[in-house]
């Protein structure tokens, strides 16, 4: 029998953190046509949250239809239900904060740190509740096993179904493993198939269905992106098995999806919108990845538009292998005035790239200028929301069109009343508070832009065809001798770096950021200072809380680290970890961690000032160079090896000792309310609707969405 006290950390937050997203003046300022363009888009969106809570845990989506059903059987008036259910107030809370939390994620397990949260209340209590209603027992019934702990809590965890996790991007395959995966990658990637909306599935005979998302059931007539043939025989050490290509994964929802894109498509400010929405219908309906690729290739073309979007198969962070992408979507309204901060950084950006710490050698041959905009979120369906989105992920767009960068704008400003700082000095609180949102800003802006946006894979993209002098290899500046390595045809830097990949960019694009911010310039093009060095001025102010916010992202990121599998939940929090690492790694006491009492309770962070630029900048260039000559020439030894020794967590001192003291002092991280739009009776004519941040806000917003 495993020790109840072990499950506390998978308790649901309470309360959790409920904020708005307010959108009002900005959804208002719109012309009637960029109303129904956003609503349609917004409303294709949210019709993907089955897909979603599919691809999480097979219980999900009876949860959701669970509190969905509550909701609809008491009208939102929760006590009505309390009465009739007969039990206590606390019952009540437990379960609207575990409801609240579960639609904030869109499933039952966090969407920073890939943990399952339970309730905060007895099965028979939540059974009870659900009694009340017909359809809401039901539902109940069907998810009750999912809903709670298991007794191995590597079960408590997305990841690779053979370490003992869960994986929904492998469904129904309790004996696929690591190398099956790979085998299968491989195979298809040799035919050019692409599989961020696949997910694999082990036969009982040990053969294989690759499940492609698409309205249709069948394979194209003229046949889909690998050609017109469906079954293959495996070779290597799959060799006697079968694989099968299957149409029509999530079939209901992107039929439902395809028609709000076509929707949106009649509404379109111009031919390349207008070619981006094809595109997309014709991937949803068809599963071709290649439609998706065209639909991307117009987005990136699609410059300075009013209302900004992108849907699709996106982020790949939660299939534990890191090639199978979860379903995503958003609309947005271009904040003018922030975008012209973005407009100077984009401005600088050729002036900036030759001070990182790498030659031309190792940087793409130009650099293609992007879109960079600060974007108001009218809709954002995802398990998480981000700060900021570098996109799209598809290498060779991005390589030949460029890429688009945005800054989520009202979801930076989105507070809680008296939201804690934990590990901050006293001395540093009134800083910190007063520059914490433009130095997150700043961090954001060159994360996105100069940290995705930058560096070159050096490949050979086809047999005997390089992009750089094969012959005259370049030097790396880290070893001083000519580069060995480099990406061989049908190899990507996911399909290379695996399940690191992820995570490691997101800590090269940090160090990016950690490095340029140095730059008084930058902080200029912010409108902070004249662009002259003066780190004790209102820049050196910026500076100080962006370095600041960096260490204590990476001490609050052990809160997504497991001791008992000795495994990282979430690619930011690792990388944010590693450059904690880095700053203390800097010498002559650049950062500490101060404390007076043995348990931690006092624990803070001691950040010298004096010492950003003299020993915080070298100590992050150092280790950035290094993250970024592995990146650009496949050296995944190397790479891999810095990277796990950079983010490796002691067991006493960094996952007991100071892993306790920040799961005590965690604060629960936000979910966001958001608007609905709809259409009156005329068709035309589109309303928003906004919702009180509560948990009852919460619930009743994603109840009159009716998906």
């Amino acid at each position: 029998m495993v020790d109840g006290n072990v499950f506390l950390p998978y308790l649901a937050d309470s309360p959790p953190t409920v904020v708005r997203l307010e959108i009002r003046p900005h959804f208002d300022a719109l012309t009637d046509e960029q109303r129904r363009y956003a609503h349609y888009i917004s409303l294709a969106s949210f019709l993907g949250t089955r897909i979603i809570l599919r691809q999480v845990s097979t219980e999900a989506e009876s949860i959701y239809d669970l509190i969905i059903a509550l909701y609809r059987s008491c009208r939102g008036d929760w006590k009505e239900l309390q009465k009739r259910a007969e039990v206590e107030d606390s019952v009540l809370q437990a379960f609207l904060e575990y409801a609240a939390q579960f639609l904030g994620n869109i499933g039952n397990y966090k969407a920073v740190g890939d943990a399952k949260f339970i309730p905060r209340m007895y099965q028979e209590s939540f059974e009870a509740l659900a009694s009340t209603s017909p359809d809401a027992r039901r539902h109940f019934l069907a998810a009750r096993r999912g809903i709670y702990a298991h007794e191995d809590l590597r079960r408590m965890h997305l990841g690779y179904i053979d370490d003992g996790h869960v994986s929904q991007y492998y469904p129904d395959s309790p004996t696929i493993t690591k190398e099956d995966i790979i085998s299968i990658g491989e195979f298809v990637g040799a035919r050019g198939l692409a599989l961020y909306n696949t997910r694999l599935r082990k036969t009982l005979e040990g053969d294989f269905d690759l499940l492609i998302a698409s309205v249709d059931t069948a394979p194209p007539a003229d046949g889909g992106d690998m050609g017109p043939q469906t079954e293959w025989e495996l070779e290597g050490t799959l060799k006697g098995k079968k694989l099968r290509l299957v149409y029509g994964d999530h079939s209901q929802e992107l039929e439902y999806i395809s028609r709000a894109i076509e929707g949106a498509q009649k509404h379109a400010a111009n031919e390349t919108q207008a070619t981006m929405h094809a595109e997309y219908a014709r991937s949803f309906r068809t599963g071709s990845a290649e439609a998706f690729k065209r639909s991307q290739q117009s987005w990136v073309q699609d410059k300075g538009p009013v209302v900004e979007s992108n849907i699709g198969f996106i982020e790949s962070y939660r299939d534990p292998h890191g090639v199978r992408a979860e379903w995503e979507g958003f609309v947005a309204m271009v904040n003018q005035e922030r975008t012209r901060a973005f407009g100077r950084l984009v401005d600088m950006a050729p002036s900036l790239i030759p001070n990182l710490p790498w030659s031309s050698d190792f940087e793409k041959d130009h650099f293609l200028t992007p879109d960079f905009t600060s974007l108001e979120v009218l809709s954002f369906v995802g398990s998480m929301i981000p700060a900021g989105i570098n996109i799209p992920n598809l290498h060779e767009v991005c390589q030949t069109l460029g890429f688009k960068n945005v800054s989520l704008g009202n979801v930076l400003s989105a507070k809680a009343p008296k939201e804690p700082t934990p590990f901050i000095r006293e001395a540093d609180l009134d800083v910190y508070h007063r520059y914490r949102d433009a130095a997150f800003e700043v961090q954001v802006g060159i994360h996105e832009l100069l940290g995705h946006g930058t560096g070159k894979l050096l490949q050979e993209t086809s047999p005997g065809t390089y992009n750089f002098d094969v012959k005259h290899p370049p030097i790396s500046p880290v070893s001083g001798q000519a580069i060995t390595t480099w990406y061989r045809p049908g190899q990507s830097w996911g399909s290379v770096f695996g399940t690191i990949a992820s995570s490691y960019e997101e800590c090269r694009a940090e160090c990016v950021a950690m490095a340029l911010c140095c730059d008084f310039a930058t902080l200029q093009a912010f409108g902070f200072g004249d662009g002259r060095e003066d780190i004790d001025g209102e820049a050196g102010s910026v500076l100080y809380v962006t370095y600041l916010q960096m260490a204590r992202a990476g001490l609050a990121s052990l809160e997504y680290y497991d001791p008992a599998s000795r495994k990282w939940g979430q690619a930011h929090a690792q990388a944010r970890f590693s450059i904690l690492r880095c700053f203390l790694d800097a010498g002559d006491d650049f950062v500490r961690l101060s404390h007076t009492q043995s348990d931690l309770s006092d624990l803070v962070i001691d950040l010298d000032r004096s010492k950003i630029l003299s020993h915080g900048r070298p100590a992050v260039e150092r280790y950035l160079q290094r993250l970024h000559v592995y990146k650009a020439t496949a050296d995944v030894t190397a790479g891999r090896a810095l990277y796990l020794d950079m983010t490796d967590v002691d067991p006493d001192f960094w996952g007991s000792k100071v892993r306790d003291e920040v799961l005590r002092r965690k604060t629960p991280r936000k979910i966001f309310v958001q608007a609905s739009t709809g259409l009156k009776e005329d068709g035309t004519t589109v309303t928003l609707r906004e919702y009180e941040a509560s948990l009852e806000g919460m619930i009743q917003s994603w109840a009159e969405r009716h998906v």
